[in-house]
């Protein structure tokens, strides 16, 4: 009974999982569109960023859906698949948590969960451009 209701949830997480990036490829937001300078210095600021995450988590496709529509470019790590990235996340940020943006800035390294935290930090870094 155990393993049927285990098997049962995976099953049920895994079309969830479809569904939701199903309808983010159906609805993605369009990034916006600035001048090449102010957009050459988001890219210099967010190569500095690494989304861990994985791929059908809903928080995580709403940090990469307000990343798009902010028209910020961020490297992402399937902490899910990737088991080097996943131990990066466990051993770096603390624990394996999802969505959870690591911020590279003079030197320090900050790890942000929360995907408001993470939609917060990135409105602030295109607005400050």
């Amino acid at each position: 009974s155990q393993e049927f209701w285990s098997m049962t949830m995976k099953l049920i997480r895994m079309l969830l999982g479809s569904l939701i990036l199903l309808f983010d490829f159906i609805f993605t937001p369009r990034s916006k569109k600035r001048p090449a300078e102010a957009q050459a210095k988001l890219d210099a600021q967010t190569a500095n960023l690494k989304l861990y995450q994985f791929k059908g988590c809903p928080f995580c496709v709403k940090v990469r859906r307000a990343a798009k529509r902010e028209g910020l470019k961020l490297e992402t790590r399937d902490a899910k698949n990737n088991q080097a990235y996943r131990q990066e996340l466990q051993e770096q940020g603390g624990r394996i948590k999802v969505p959870c943006l690591r911020i590279e800035e003079q030197n320090q390294v900050t790890w942000l969960y929360e995907s408001n935290d993470i939609v917060d930090y990135l409105q602030k870094l295109e607005q400050a451009a």
